[in-house]
């Protein structure tokens, strides 16, 4: 069977999007894919989930520099940018069946990356290649050009209990 590489996107204020993305990233590498996943804003900060797909030989780039604030708004407009750029080869390269791109729709919002950078993502992939694009408010023009969206919709979370987050759940 022939496989036709798909565009998705995994958007909405509710929790779960990179865990449903990580989900996906070990039931390709289960299915003998190559999976890359780059990390947007997430870095410096270490997630449990990384010792898991490290054990699976999923490759996971932290590529970014945590939370944005107007202090280090300069720093991470640089890091997004090279972290684009490195998506960008990556995927021209061909190399890999599956990349997720977990929270560039952030990096959008925040004007880190333009909406024509992410569109041309599209553009440049293979054709067997599978995108995936995690991060709240994902653009329209995304979602139109996209196979599969999912949006996540927040109903209830304990943070508005005032109970923190917990490891292996948030982190």
């Amino acid at each position: 069977m022939e496989r036709h590489g798909l565009i998705i996107v995994h958007t909405g204020d509710g929790k779960g999007k990179t865990t449903a993305a990580l989900g996906l990233a070990i039931r390709a590498s289960g299915a003998g894919l190559k999976v890359l996943i780059l990390q947007f804003i997430k870095g410096g900060r270490h997630s449990s989930e990384l010792a898991a797909l490290a054990a699976l030989k999923i490759d996971v780039r932290q590529l970014g520099l945590g939370f944005i604030t107007e202090e280090n708004f300069a720093e991470q407009k640089k890091s997004a940018q090279a972290a684009f750029e490195l998506a960008r080869a990556e995927i021209a390269s061909g190399k890999w069946d599956l990349i997720i791109l977990d929270e560039i729709n952030y990096a959008v919002k925040f004007g880190l990356l333009s909406a024509t950078d992410i569109l041309d993502l599209i553009k440049i992939r293979p054709p067997q290649m599978h995108l995936v694009f995690t991060g709240r408010d994902a653009l329209s023009e995304l979602i139109d050009a996209a196979d599969l969206v999912t949006e996540m919709k927040l109903v209830k979370h304990p943070f508005r209990q005032g109970i923190a987050a917990q490891v292996g759940i948030e982190f």
